[in-house]
């Protein structure tokens, strides 16, 4: 029997070294006809494996469009998407998407809805439940197994989605506003729960968010984008060592980073210069 299966089964981390995205020039339109327009024009972002990015910018500025290129749900009109130097041209199992709301099966158990993309795989049934059931358990739930969604918290909710995705060992986790619809207190835990998964898994992330707190909490780097169509407008290095903890959202650095985000996203502009950013004392007087 694989190894994979066998009943020592653990969570392992994505392939080291995989999970590259190289953007060139993508542009992506949509609609039919008179109705169609340009969602995206000009992209060019290389993120690197392992890198959590997040991309920010107004609603309707084309970051779900990107992440659904990313995720091989939407064919570009110009330009191209790799995946460790291969195009993205379909959806595949390793690149893994996470959306706001979840799409369990609501008439599934817990540790069915998380082992069904194995079951989909051809994966035997012990062995498909030993790995939910230990995923389960890397994401907080152990004991929740044979619960129902419904019976679940959003936050929970959110730990099987997220454990459902994962179990395919994907080289890049994409995820849409994960945490949009949950109350501050547990946003907050989920953002430190994803980030003690990443620091551990070490796949790439790509996250959608509005919330700027949100990106300089979680990224390595934050991409600005514009408003339609969607351009990347600046690249913020976010400079805060790693685990992250809470003190770094009420240091100066952060301070200034998110006045620059803030500027980035204004209609009026005024974005302050970033050779003006210290990375230790946040604004240089």
């Amino acid at each position: 029997m694989n190894a994979v299966l066998q009943s020592s089964w653990q969570a392992q981390p994505a392939a080291e070294g995989a999970g590259e995205i190289d953007i060139r020039g993508l542009r992506i339109e949509l609609g039919t006809g008179a109705q169609r327009f340009v969602a995206l024009e000009g992209i060019d972002l290389s993120i690197q494996p392992g890198e959590f990015v997040c991309l920010l910018g107004p609603s309707g500025c084309g970051k779900s469009t990107l992440l659904g290129a990313l995720a091989g749900h939407l064919q570009p009109a110009g330009g191209q998407a790799l995946l460790d130097g291969a195009p993205i041209d379909g959806p595949d199992p390793r690149r893994g998407l996470v959306f706001q709301h979840h799409t369990l099966f609501p008439w599934l158990k817990v540790e069915d809805n998380v082992a069904y993309g194995l079951k989909m795989q051809g994966v035997p049934r012990p062995a498909r439940l030993e790995q939910a059931r230990a995923m389960l358990s890397e994401v907080g739930l152990a004991g929740f197994e044979q619960r129902y969604p419904h019976t679940l918290s959003g936050g929970m909710q959110q730990r099987v989605e997220i454990a459902r995705v994962l179990i395919n060992r994907p080289r890049v986790l994409l995820m849409d506003e994960p945490f949009g619809a949950l109350d501050a207190l547990t946003r907050l835990k989920m953002q430190e729960l994803l980030l003690s998964l990443w620091s551990h898994w070490r796949t790439t992330v790509v996250f959608v968010t509005h919330d700027i707190d949100e990106a300089l909490f979680l990224a390595d780097r934050i991409v600005v984008m514009s408003p339609r169509p969607g351009r990347i407008v600046e690249e913020l290095h976010v400079p805060a060592e790693r685990p992250r903890r809470q003190d770094w959202l009420t240091s100066s650095t952060f301070s200034a980073l998110k006045r620059r985000c803030l500027a980035l996203l204004s209609d009026t502009g005024g974005a302050l210069p970033l050779e003006r950013l210290d990375p230790v004392k946040g604004l240089k007087t």
